[in-house]
């Protein structure tokens, strides 16, 4: 229990007919057995229970059934004695309980109190103290998509999301999408952002990425800022994002939480929780073409994705047969990749530790980011953040893939980048050279095991906070930059060789995948903006977090 000196409510209160010291102060709600109750259980241990104010989702008051129409299952409900007076009054509080594998439910404890007067003195005091979280949302805008994985969107919004947030009393406006970009071209420009705290997305990666576009290409232009321009600093957006996992991988909502579990989600978002994250810009010369959040795969990515696409009746299967197809195709691409090291951070990419809540990396190195931005800014005679040495490679490779968080989801619980940090301004650039299938193999399977899946020769990784790439041979078409190609007849026969390869030439160029989507350029760069937008998240939790909760001292 605290300090009396601290609290705002200490009561004798019961559950379940057993005597509780109950106690409220301005971050912790805590109920402990009293030694002297009533009912000996001895080999029931003594409970004490703390629920922090922040996790509780809200409070009700109810009223117990009492005489001969109490039922056996101790309900609640709200009546009047015969003469009109109030009966033995009771609140029901709920608050957010954490599970295994980062699980987190709806849980809830009913008080009952020996008077009326008592019983709203403890729901008016709890109440002041939800209000008082300046952090929670009051009103959020929905976008579902009713067919992303396996279209299950609607249902479980409706279901396992809906109420919570009826019980929290927030209030939302939804919007189903009629088709794609829908939720992109809606916040754009005819979302009132003005009149809302937050913005959800009810679906995948690829929803998620409609609402990245839509609110961030909106900040841009209200800011004035021209999002075509890569030298632009990016305003970040002042909205917080909300994921409601509905699709086929939900390799965000993985990565940010822990699990892909929806109720975990409502749940985050309804506490008010804030996890800033990093966003890449990708332009094609001065035309802007993406932002990425997760993943820029080049080759065997790109090529998958490409795949993927004619497949897409097969659901998310087609990701596997998709895999599977260009492994054995086994193509390599050859280009120039240019990249700028972060300087000055913490952390590489082959570290032991990884991107958890309270992430010392991501507060360390997020710090340097936004001290030199704001010292390019002012500093008018400098050039721009990017004055460092830029370091080149050029050679045939796999797989170029840029990581902006581990990517983690439940196929790959590792990811591509185990160590990539959400929030610290810089993405995990690696390279995979041309080698045998063997040998590629055995990195792909080092997503899912515990070895080191950059030791190898024909692995490399770099901590950038830009990159660009050229591809040896650029496609002739009016999309793509010009490049003169090596003699006449692959210029005569390159196009018809690159839609046939089964003649046996190389293919000269992949496809970029960013986020799930392809690119319709190949030549790209690539620049980290440091923490342009916030989630309804926290960062995963370890297991020591929430566990010493029922220790009054770590609260």
């Amino acid at each position: 229990m605290e300090r009396p000196g601290r609290l705002l409510l200490l009561s004798e209160l019961c559950v379940r007919n057993v005597a509780y010291d109950v106690s409220l102060s301005r971050s912790l709600l805590a109920w402990k057995r009293r030694a002297s109750s009533p009912v000996y259980r001895p080999f029931r241990p003594s409970v004490n229970r703390l629920v922090p104010v922040s996790e509780i989702i809200s409070v009700r008051e109810e009223q117990r059934m009492n005489g001969s129409d109490r039922k056996d299952d101790s309900s609640w409900k709200k009546i009047k004695g015969g003469d009109g007076s109030d009966c033995r009054q009771a609140f029901t509080v709920l608050y957010v309980e954490r599970c295994r594998q980062h699980h987190w439910r709806c849980a809830e404890v009913t008080f009952t109190c020996p008077d009326g007067v008592l019983c709203q003195n403890w729901v008016r005091r709890i109440r002041e103290q939800l209000a008082s979280i300046s952090t929670r949302p009051r009103n959020l805008l929905v976008y579902i998509n009713p067919y992303g994985g396996k279209r299950q969107g609607k249902r479980i919004y409706e279901q396992k999301v809906a109420p919570l947030f009826a019980q929290a009393g927030i209030s939302t406006h939804v919007i189903v999408t009629d088709y794609a970009n829908h939720a992109r071209d809606h916040l754009k420009t005819d979302a009132e952002l003005s009149k809302v705290d937050g913005v959800v997305c009810v679906g995948g990666d690829g929803m998620f990425s409609e609402i990245i576009h839509g609110l961030v290409w909106r900040t841009q232009i209200d800011n004035g800022v021209d999002p075509n321009c890569p030298e632009e600093d990016l305003s970040p957006c002042s909205l917080r994002i909300g994921i409601i996992p509905a699709g086929s991988t939900d390799c965000i909502c993985f990565a940010t939480i822990g699990t892909n579990d929806p109720v975990t989600s409502a749940l985050h978002i309804i506490v008010g929780d804030s996890q800033p994250m990093d966003v890449c810009s990708v332009h094609h010369h001065n035309m802007f073409l993406r932002y990425s959040v997760s993943l820029l795969g080049y080759g065997f990515y790109g090529d998958m994705l490409t795949d993927s696409e004619r497949k897409r009746w097969m659901g998310p299967a087609r990701y596997d047969i998709s895999g599977l197809k260009m492994f054995l195709t086994h193509h390599y691409y050859e280009g120039t990749v240019s990249y700028l090291p972060a300087r000055g951070i913490i952390g590489t990419p082959r570290d032991a530790g990884k991107c958890r809540y309270g992430c010392a990396v991501c507060q360390h190195n997020g710090q340097i980011q936004s001290e030199r931005a704001e010292k390019y800014k002012t500093n008018q005679d400098s050039e721009c953040a990017d004055d460092g040495e830029w370091r080149t490679i050029r050679g045939k490779f796999l797989a170029i893939n840029a990581a902006s968080m581990s990517c983690a989801c439940p196929r790959s619980p590792k990811g591509l980048s185990p160590a990539a940090h959400l929030a610290d301004g810089t993405t995990d650039l690696i390279l995979v050279r041309k080698c045998s299938r063997f040998n590629f193999l055995r990195h792909l399977l080092r997503h899912i095991n515990k070895d080191d899946q950059f030791d190898l020769a024909f692995v490399e990784v770099h901590r950038v906070v830009r990159f660009r790439f050229t591809p040896r041979y650029c496609q002739s078409d009016s999309d793509l930059e010009l490049d003169l190609l090596e003699n006449g007849k692959r210029q005569i026969f390159g196009h018809i060789c690159r839609d046939h390869p089964a003649c046996g030439c190389t293919r000269t160029n992949s496809s970029w995948n960013c986020d799930g989507e392809i690119l319709t350029h190949t030549a790209i760069d690539v620049r980290v903006h440091c923490r342009l937008i916030k989630l309804f998240a926290r960062g995963i939790e370890e297991p020591q977090v929430f566990a010493d909760l029922g220790n009054p001292c770590v609260i």
